[in-house]
């Protein structure tokens, strides 16, 4: 289905970053849902987890409003549930990922409900990585924002330190 996906905005990371927020700015209301796709993204630091956060008016939403649940899927284990509630963030990642060589992260985010302030924002996420420990692991699941406002992007970051690389693009699905 050729034209089914509107590039927004994509950031390209080649030296270490805080976070990175797509949207905001380019945030375009006129859709009803929205792809984000992230790519070998590595931390600056070792061993730590990727984390979203959804943006109002530009600013990331830190309140602890956020809640998760996820099926770990791991090539050196079982499968596994993770979930959490009321978090200042949603983790992605079901490992920690590091800064050895292919210790990256690479995703699929849909994002609902955005540009609805009457109905809570969420997201389904997959997610493979291959982690510190030097294990591939998968995740499928999702996350919500408890709280009934329009969003209008989402921000990337690490539990600690810096994104030191990594390709993420904001696509919005055409109706």
């Amino acid at each position: 289905m050729a034209g089914s996906l509107i590039k927004i905005d994509e950031e390209i990371v080649t030296s270490a970053v805080a976070s990175v927020t797509l949207g905001g700015a380019d945030w375009d209301s006129s859709y009803d849902v929205y792809k984000v796709v992230y790519n070998n993204v590595q931390p600056e630091t070792d061993s730590v987890n990727l984390n979203v956060r959804f943006t109002v008016s530009g600013t990331p939403d830190s309140s602890s409003n956020y809640d998760r649940a996820f099926k770990k899927l791991s090539a050196s284990s079982s499968f596994s549930d993770i979930s959490s509630t009321n978090q200042d963030k949603l983790r992605t990642s079901g490992q920690n990922t590091g800064t050895g060589t292919s210790e990256t992260a690479n995703g699929i985010i849909y994002c609902f409900n955005f540009n609805n302030a009457s109905e809570y924002s969420f997201i389904t996420n997959e997610e493979t990585s291959f982690g510190a420990d030097t294990n591939t692991r998968g995740n499928q699941g999702g996350g919500v924002l408890t709280v009934a406002q329009a969003c209008d992007g989402i921000q990337f970051l690490f539990s600690s330190g810096n994104i030191d690389s990594g390709t993420f693009t904001l696509y919005a699905l055409k109706k």
